[in-house]
């Protein structure tokens, strides 16, 4: 293993993925630079590990962790971007149903192809998600349940959803091999 230059940090400023080169302009251009910057922070805290350290809990009753919120985030993902931006009430949701409302994060059990899974179905709607913003007009509505929603508060929604999970990943990570992060 290589020595870090900065050893209490997660990765070297040098080489952190979330610095942009270039800062981001405008509105839409910052809101989806933070949004990618705290996807990319959750990817990091799950980096390296395997299906027993993703799957595991943090403190009973809770089914918290990090396979979870791999889990959680692509639900949050297919149902903010697919359902309502998109319209598609008609979509099942992902993970969860009316019988099992917490499917995402009870679920997560140790299991390779689970973990495979989840990193599919994660990968699957950020990918849809990205193409999704470039045409998103944050000044536009959606319906949601009947009532107007402007399209900028579900992307400051998804913000604050990854930036709360990235908080939780930080101390699930810290619980599993003492990794802090920054």
């Amino acid at each position: 293993m290589t020595q870090r230059k900065a050893p209490d940090m997660w990765v070297d400023p040098e080489h952190d993925p979330r610095v942009a080169d270039v800062p981001a302009v405008g509105e839409k251009a910052i809101l989806l630079e933070y949004l990618d910057r705290y996807r990319t922070t959750i990817d990091l805290k799950c980096d390296g590990l395997d299906a027993e350290q993703l799957a595991s809990r943090s403190v009973p009753p809770s089914t918290l962790s990090l396979l979870g919120l791999v889990r959680h985030l692509a639900r949050v993902e297919h149902h903010w971007n697919r359902r309502v931006l998109e319209g598609d009430w008609a979509l099942p949701r992902l993970y969860d149903t009316d019988e099992v409302p917490d499917n995402d994060f009870d679920g997560a059990v140790a299991d390779d192809d689970l973990v495979i899974e989840a990193w599919e179905a994660w990968f699957r709607e950020l990918t849809h998600s990205r193409k999704l913003f470039v045409e998103l007009d944050l000044d536009s509505h959606v319906l949601v349940h009947g009532v107007p929603i402007e399209v900028r508060d579900v992307v400051v929604h998804l913000l604050e959803e990854y930036a709360r999970h990235a908080g939780h990943a930080d101390l699930l990570r810290e619980a599993i091999d003492g990794r802090k992060g920054q």
